[in-house]
């Protein structure tokens, strides 16, 4: 399999033969504006697409863990082929489709997509409150004969839910949003270090690769600070932190 970051959640997952999109979001540098109740005015993405757009058109399917902004947003559904098939979680399918696509599947627990299995797992995007408003989040396991098993996490703080398909699946590669998102008051919505840490040491065997870092003004954990408190600790080995455009490849 090979991974690459675009940027933030967005993803090319080369797998199986298959081209896979995950959680588009192709807004240029700085035409949205700062998330609601953050702690700074910085206008969003705050980075441009490390590519052509054009590049990213013609997956064989597109994954979308939620539809906020930041994982599914205008500028994607405009740009996308409406015959693109696309899978995500029960309750979005209905925002996907009145965009015109044709082809949208909610996975309630897990489906087929040609020769790969798709497992939707949990995730809590935030705690207490904030968690109950920020709505339901999914993450999936991929799995396919002679291939890896790789878990998309989604936006999940470490939790159970985690724990539980951790456990269930032992993932070889876990892909983890770990820019530590926050509003200006409470708790992170997302992984932070901490969070990251935490999951090295339940699952040691699993390679890691950390993204949603520095594109998104509310997401304060930083790749630069990610990677000092892995060092810290001794998991730097373990996780994978790649710069926007980057690759990453995992052959077992």
């Amino acid at each position: 399999m090979r991974l690459q970051l675009i940027r933030h959640a967005t993803l090319n997952l080369q797998y199986a033969g298959l081209n896979f999109l995950i959680d588009p979001m192709f807004s240029e540098a700085g035409v949205n504006p700062p998330i609601n109740n953050s702690a700074n005015d910085r206008r969003n993405p705050l980075v441009p697409l490390p590519m052509k757009l054009e590049i990213l058109l013609n997956p064989d399917a597109v994954l979308v863990t939620h539809v906020h902004q930041d994982h599914w947003d205008e500028a994607a559904a405009a740009a996308l082929p409406k015959a693109t098939p696309i899978l995500c979680q029960p309750g979005n399918e209905e925002t996907i489709s009145s965009s015109g696509f044709t082809d949208v599947t909610a996975i309630e627990s897990v489906t087929a997509f040609k020769h790969v299995n798709i497992i939707r797992t949990g995730g809590q995007h935030g705690r207490g409150e904030i968690g109950r408003k920020m709505g339901r989040v999914s993450g999936f396991i991929l799995q396919a004969d002679g291939q890896p098993t790789v878990y998309i996490a989604g936006d999940t703080i470490w939790c159970d839910d985690v724990v539980q398909a951790l456990d269930a699946y032992r993932p070889d590669v876990t892909i983890v949003n770990a820019g530590g998102a926050r509003f200006a008051a409470g708790d992170p919505i997302t992984m932070d270090a901490d969070d990251v840490v935490s999951l090295c040491q339940h699952a040691a065997y699993t390679k890691v690769v950390a993204v949603h870092m520095d594109a998104i003004n509310h997401c304060l954990t930083t790749r630069a600070d990610l990677r000092n408190r892995l060092s810290h600790e001794g998991w730097l080995d373990q996780v994978s932190i790649p710069e926007d455009g980057d690759g990453f490849e995992y052959n077992g």
